[in-house]
């Protein structure tokens, strides 16, 4: 039996870890041909880590997803800087701009999202206006920001904030313009946004919240729509992304603000699926890779007749904030307050050392928390909310990260995990994934990191993969 036509069409962090999947899956191509279409010239790479390359903390080549020889060695037919077109539903062919086509039994949208430029007079991309998505925005950053060198950026959500951060350490002087009255508003309360702020504020980096861009003028800077002026010779732009639906709605797939799938990834035809930003599901958030990889192993799952009964439900949302010097997580529900009757909201402030702690329980369950500047408690609080575990009694203990009661669940303990445990949220590294890799013959932290980029991220779970390699060592 000849084996099925598979085409990926986006080669982004979807894309290539549902090809990773589809081959972890079907390691000989048995059951499937694949194809992978991607526009972007380089190989595929971990848009997480693009803020350390900003940083100058981590290479353009470390960042890298696959390596040249991932095409040969797993029999895949990879087409980089190509980009599809059109689909042809009823021909179940792919139009690409190179003038070829590619026929495929099933087809895989994963065409990530195009940022967002506001409407500011003056603001369009160009050398000095650049806004952070890929890897070529990267250099186009670090070759217009030249040290010292005054830069703005648009926009107090993660990316943004990770982007301040990283210039603000190369040693330019930033200042973050946020339309809303704190940063981060989707992820934060005003509290813990008050408390991070201070923590920027302390590595240099300027905020103007409550207020937007009305002017940008090249050499000059930012007029605000307060009369206010900030200079910049450089403008971050990071105010969000927008789907990219062009090919599914010019083959007439349903799209509402993205393209619309059911529980088995499926568009309005069955033989099409989406997966990552481009994608709308109830249970999904946009912005966060987690999302995109459980639905690649789905699709893997059911492209390759592994587990037909596979399905996507939706995904519980883990934040982490990824600058150098920073240990932010956000969980779950973020903006309950202590005034919710149906809720225990526990908080814990400290601005002058920039800590922060808030954990909501419902029904004896974490079902929030917001972290800074508290790596204990967030290893520990992300174990009970991603095992459903009973928090204890003491839940200020849990909150402040010391040691549990005795007979409690200890969530740093390896050999009490489940395999799917998630270890390195940054690259979806399960304690199953990391047991695979020791007995492939990756024996150490460096090793485990470079068999699964597990601590390549945030860095903040290189701890716990230390426990599981000593864990494992002691077998």
């Amino acid at each position: 039996m000849s084996p099925r036509s598979v085409v990926i069409a986006g080669y982004g962090m979807a894309g290539a870890r549902l090809a990773d999947d589809i081959r972890r899956r079907d390691p000989d191509g048995e059951r499937v041909r694949l194809t992978v279409v991607g526009a972007e010239t380089h190989a595929a790479y971990n848009r997480v880590l693009l803020s350390a390359v900003v940083a100058g903390t981590m290479r353009p080549e470390v960042v890298r997803l696959h390596d040249d020889d991932w095409p040969s060695r797993t029999g895949a037919d990879l087409r980089r800087g190509v980009a599809a077109t059109s689909i042809d539903r009823a021909a179940r062919r792919v139009h690409l701009d190179d003038g070829s086509t590619v026929d495929y039994d099933a087809l895989v949208l994963a065409t990530g999202a195009n940022p967002w430029m506001p409407p500011v007079e003056g603001l369009e991309p160009g050398p000095d206006v650049v806004a952070f998505r890929t890897l070529d925005d990267c250099a186009r950053i670090l070759d217009a920001a030249k040290r010292g060198a005054p830069v703005a950026v648009l926009g107090g959500g993660l990316l943004g904030l990770e982007a301040a951060r990283g210039l603000a350490g190369r040693g330019n002087l930033v200042t973050v313009v946020h339309p809303m009255p704190h940063i981060m508003e989707r992820q934060l309360d005003a509290e813990s946004a008050r408390v991070l702020t201070r923590k920027l504020e302390n590595f240099g980096i300027g905020f103007r919240l409550g207020v937007g861009a009305a002017r940008y003028v090249s050499g000059d800077g930012l007029k605000l729509d307060d009369g206010t002026h900030v200079p910049a010779d450089l403008i971050v732009v990071s105010t969000g992304v927008r789907a990219e639906t062009k090919l599914a709605v010019d083959a007439g797939l349903t799209v509402e603000g993205g393209i619309v799938v059911d529980d088995l990834l499926r568009t309005s035809d069955g033989r099409i699926h989406a997966i990552g930003d481009c994608a709308r599901h109830p249970g999904a958030f946009g912005g966060l890779v987690q999302p995109a990889w459980e639905q690649a192993a789905v699709v893997a799952d059911l492209v390759t007749g592994t587990k037909a009964a596979s399905r996507y439900r939706g995904t519980q949302p883990v934040t982490r904030l990824k600058a150098r010097g920073i240990d932010l997580t956000a969980l779950g529900e973020t903006t309950t307050g202590a005034d919710d009757p149906t809720a225990e909201v526990l908080t814990f402030s400290d601005p002058a050392g920039c800590r922060y702690g808030k954990l909501v329980v419902r029904e004896n369950k974490v079902t929030g928390a917001i972290l800074l500047g508290l790596p204990d408690a967030a290893a520990t609080i992300t174990q009970f909310h991603d095992r459903g575990t009973p928090v204890p009694e003491d839940r200020l203990a849990v909150l402040l990260g010391r040691a549990l009661p005795a007979g409690s669940p200890s969530a740093s303990s390896p050999a009490d995990l489940p395999a799917s445990a998630v270890i390195c949220r940054c690259n979806a590294v399960t304690k199953g994934r990391l047991v695979e890799a020791w007995r492939g013959g990756a024996t150490d932290v460096p090793a485990l990191a470079g068999a699964t980029r597990a601590t390549t991220g945030c860095g903040g779970c290189e701890d716990a993969v230390g426990g599981v390699a000593k864990w494992l060592a002691a077998q």
